[in-house]
């Protein structure tokens, strides 16, 4: 029987905030039932084991990281929501590091296909309509947005910015205004 208190939500919450703190490759079912001072078999009627604790960590990040999206670009456009979207992922990846990092988990198909996922590529999509891009395009523009996201912040957040002058706000500052001027220029 379950113990009294866990539910799935709580079990993937737990885990959530545990990669946070520890990192995501470090998040194990044993270590969540330590958090709730459990055996490990008391959380297999909330979640399969490990690698099923972890897709739902990532489907709980991919969720946030939608949600804070939407809101961010709600009467935004061009340079706005360019700079709104950016912002989303570079402060996410800072307030909850195991999160951001648990949200690029690999997922099967069927998986990413029910996620939030697809809600990230309207979001950039969304951004993309204030720059008027036609197919294909579009799409090397929204891998553009995701490789200069993911790739400033995964930098930063491994201390990749520490140690040098200038302060790495005017470099995202920089990178999000010239990234700006690429896709308004943008031709095939």
């Amino acid at each position: 029987m379950a113990r009294a208190g866990l539910t799935p939500d709580r079990v993937v919450r737990a885990g959530a905030e545990l990669a946070d703190e520890v990192g995501f490759a470090h998040v194990t079912a044993s270590a969540v039932a330590r958090r709730f001072g459990v055996q490990v078999a008391s959380l297999y009627s909330h979640v399969r084991g490990t690698e099923d604790l972890r897709t739902r960590i990532a489907l709980l990040a991919l969720e946030e990281l939608a949600d804070r999206g939407d809101a961010a670009l709600a009467g935004r456009a061009g340079r706005d929501a360019l700079v709104a979207l950016g912002d989303v992922y570079r402060d996410y990846a800072r307030e909850h590091p195991g999160r951001y990092d648990a949200a690029r988990h690999r997922l099967t198909p069927e998986v990413a296909a029910a996620s939030a996922g697809p809600r990230h590529a309207h979001l950039s999509r969304a951004v993309l309509r204030g720059y008027d891009l036609g197919e294909p395009d579009q799409t090397h523009a929204v891998r553009l947005l995701g490789s200069v996201f993911h790739g400033f912040t995964s930098l930063e957040a491994a201390g990749g910015f520490d140690h040098s002058a200038p302060d790495a706000q005017e470099s995202w500052t920089r990178i999000l205004y010239a990234l700006d001027t690429t896709l308004r220029s943008w031709s095939s």
